[in-house]
């Protein structure tokens, strides 16, 4: 439901702010499926939509939603043609959460960079390996191409193309009046190091809330084991089934994204950051941000920082 309704909201509201102030409507929103009068969303609440043959012109923007739905939608060749035509008409293409799987069997997606909902990403980079599949970010844009990550991202994405469309003026005033984030603040993160911990076993969700608040201090496997009160070889193992990592790979997960955040939100030096998130120096970090964005810490601030 949200898929469509998130970015619906953000268009309805700035279309309610334009009108009071020029008289007119920037948007003109229409839900369409093929073939049926509604469509039924998995809350139980119903869309009235038109049909997908019966729609007059190209569209400037076309939003692909997702839902238990879409891996089917994906195999329906009258439904890729239709996407793919209307695309190719567009001035610009999104999708909303695994709509991207749609917009992936068109073949649109080849060679973009491109996301979806962090519990999808993974598939959609295997069933699709010409998609450049990146796990964190809210949206992704790759020049028309659009795609947000699951579900509420699909506002974030609606209020970027407000503010390219009318302005920031605009879109922070569309974001006031739904109280959302313009820009979440350090919010390309989907799913947290620490909370994807605390989701695997309850065993050692104590031990993840005490990590997350000692993370520059020692935090070796034989300091850990005693923390959970076991023999290192028996924490190890235990650690191994519950989680799928090592020790070593969540205390890394948990320090790169406590890092993440304060390049994000604030201008301390990469090489403070580091000392206080536990790395030990700006080397090791770097190499940490490497191995699990791909990127420079220095680039990621460049990208995602709100600090002025």
């Amino acid at each position: 439901m949200l898929d469509i309704a998130g970015p619906g909201q953000v268009f309805t509201a700035a279309n309610e702010l334009v009108a009071a102030a020029l008289g007119q409507t920037a948007y003109d929103v229409q839900v369409i499926a093929p073939g049926a009068a509604q469509v039924v969303a998995t809350s139980g609440i119903a869309f009235a939509v038109a049909a997908a043959d019966t729609t007059v012109g190209p569209p400037d923007t076309l939003i692909v939603a997702g839902g238990r739905g879409v891996m089917e939608a994906a195999r329906d060749e009258t439904l890729r043609d239709w996407v793919r035509t209307r695309a190719s008409r567009a001035r610009r293409v999104a999708s909303v959460c695994t709509g991207a799987f749609l917009l992936a069997a068109t073949g649109l997606l080849d060679g973009k960079r491109a996301v979806t909902h962090w519990r999808h990403c993974d598939e959609l980079a295997r069933r699709f390996p010409l998609v450049r599949v990146e796990t964190d970010p809210i949206f992704v844009r790759d020049g028309a191409i659009w795609t947000s990550a699951g579900v509420t991202a699909g506002i974030d994405l609606a209020l970027a193309m407000v503010e390219e469309d009318l302005g920031r003026a605009i879109a922070l005033e569309v974001a006031r009046s739904l109280v959302v984030f313009l820009k979440r603040p350090g919010g390309q993160a989907q799913f947290s190091a620490l909370l994807a911990l605390q989701a695997a076993d309850e065993r050692f969700a104590s031990l993840h809330d005490w990590l997350a608040e000692h993370l520059a201090e020692d935090l070796s496997l034989p300091r850990l084991a005693d923390r959970a009160g076991m023999s290192e070889r028996t924490f190890l193992r235990r650690y191994r089934e519950a989680t799928g990592m090592t020790p070593a790979s969540a205390v890394e997960r948990l320090r790169v994204e406590a890092s993440r955040q304060m390049l994000a939100e604030t201008r301390l030096p990469i090489k403070r950051i580091a000392a206080r998130c536990g790395f030990g120096s700006e080397e090791t970090m770097r190499r940490a941000f490497a191995k699990l964005h791909g990127v420079s810490p220095s680039d990621y601030r460049e990208r995602f920082g709100t600090a002025t």
